[in-house]
């Protein structure tokens, strides 16, 4: 993220692609999921089975792509001019620079008065802060008793119980039978709900019924279930409805789970570590795949619609990529490699881009600075050698030695050298110097040269 603020001197030119991937990443990083209403318009049904329109309103509109995974969910048959709820994730396509919303779900957006009491329930509770995370208690980490409220009839209640036996089978389960829908349910959960919190026997408490539409998910929107649930001591996990089906109690409890088998295994401890990260790895893989294979598809059906090959051609393009999907998917570990090969090759570029090309450099001159001095030093004694010799030149030029080198010789008496014929007697030790050496001689007699 740093390339979008470096300085001039060390601005770096973007690839068309490179700045791409750098808007995706910002775009899917800053905006992950989201519910946005709009009209449906240009409305696309490929025979891939996947689903291309645009969301509007009176003053914008946005690119939406549903694959077939995905839109085989939607409870009604989508057309034109719809107004409709999508829950989605905001991506960019960078082959085509696009910008669109890729949706998981897609509800009419008609139901009406239900939906506005919904959400005046939802900003009154959330006010008063029955929502704030200060409040939510800890699910156990290896619950002992487990209290289901739910129908005793249903996929729900099934999937849990085999979720529980599967992952962890010594938790203790109790259903309390609840009606989950109608006019009678929100008090019989209650009852339910107070008779298990009051009891202090369970660890912790589901809230659970299966999928449905806002009516049939009313009874969880009861303002009187909300504030039970805020108040009780046992830690709440509510598990209603599908994954995009929210309540209030959702809002309210400890822990919402996506489903009812989400909340068994939230309250299920699994006691191989390794395994679990193992899973965790090849759900994002298989996600980043699935990714992958949308991007994929979507570029062939704006292919197929963009270019008109011949039947036969589009035919063995969608064999193809439908080959590429399964094999794809038989080889999550070749996958993981070559993720591991995309990781080297960052880290190549990075150590490209790494400063220890400019210390090397920097060392380079340094070293030639280094040679430059040394060679200086060395002149700079050489001349001072030659001065220095040239000095002691002129020194043995004056010196009392070179004269006695020429034949002369210096006389003295202790320490005084004899310039006069006066500085001695008679009989006086006296001591002459001469090249090689000293004589000792006595004085008999002295004489003066005119």
């Amino acid at each position: 993220m740093n390339n979008f603020t470096t300085s001039a001197s060390q601005e770096t030119a973007f690839s068309v692609s490179q700045l791409n991937r750098q808007i995706q990443q910002l775009l899917e990083a800053s905006l992950p999921w989201i519910l946005v209403e709009g009209e449906i318009s240009n409305l696309a049904k490929p025979g891939s089975g996947h689903w291309y329109f645009s969301l509007k309103d009176d003053k914008a509109q946005i690119r939406c792509a549903m694959f077939k995974s995905k839109n085989n969910t939607v409870r009604f048959n989508p057309k034109d001019g719809d107004k409709v709820r999508l829950r989605a994730r905001v991506t960019f396509y960078g082959p085509r620079g696009d910008c669109q919303l890729s949706v998981e779900s897609m509800k009419s957006a008609g139901e009406g008065a239900l939906q506005q009491a919904f959400e005046r329930l939802k900003t009154s509770l959330q006010l008063e802060g029955l929502f704030d995370a200060k409040h939510k208690q800890p699910l156990p980490t290896k619950p002992e008793r487990v209290a289901i409220i739910t129908s005793p009839v249903g996929a729900a209640v099934r999937d849990m119980i085999i979720a529980f036996r599967r992952r962890f089978p010594l938790t203790e389960l109790t259903i309390l039978p609840s009606l989950v829908q109608g006019k009678d349910a929100a008090k019989n959960i209650l009852r339910q709900l107070q008779r298990a919190d009051d009891s202090g026997h369970f660890d912790a408490i589901v809230l659970g019924r299966g999928g449905g539409s806002l009516e049939d998910l009313w009874s969880f929107n009861d303002e009187t279930l909300a504030r039970a649930v805020f108040n009780t001591k046992t830690p709440i996990v509510s598990a209603v409805g599908h994954e995009t089906d929210f309540t209030i109690t959702d809002f309210v409890a400890d822990v919402r789970a996506a489903t009812p088998t989400a909340a068994a295994e939230l309250l299920s401890p699994d006691c191989n570590q390794l395994i679990r990260q193992i899973e965790q790895q090849e759900k994002q893989l298989a996600r980043r795949m699935s990714r992958i294979l949308e991007q994929s598809q979507q570029q062939l059906d704006f292919t197929t619609k963009r270019i008109r090959h011949p039947k036969e051609r589009i035919d063995q393009q969608q064999n193809q990529l439908n080959q590429l999907m399964h094999r794809l998917q038989q080889n999550i570990q070749r996958k993981v490699s070559e993720q591991h090969i995309q990781t080297s090759n960052l880290v190549h570029r990075l150590e490209r881009n790494s400063p220890t090309r400019r210390i090397n450099q920097e060392r380079q001159t340094l070293n030639n600075i280094d040679t430059r001095l040394a060679h200086a030093l060395r002149n700079n004694l050489t001349n001072k050698q030659t001065a220095f010799a040239r000095i002691i030149d002129k020194l043995n030029l004056v010196s009392p030695l070179n004269t006695l080198s020429r034949g002369y010789a210096i006389a003295s008496k202790g320490k005084q050298v004899i310039r006069s014929i006066h500085d001695v007697e008679k009989g006086d030790a006296i001591k002459v110097r001469v090249q090689d050496g000293e004589v000792s001689c006595t004085v008999k007699t002295t004489k003066a040269i005119s």
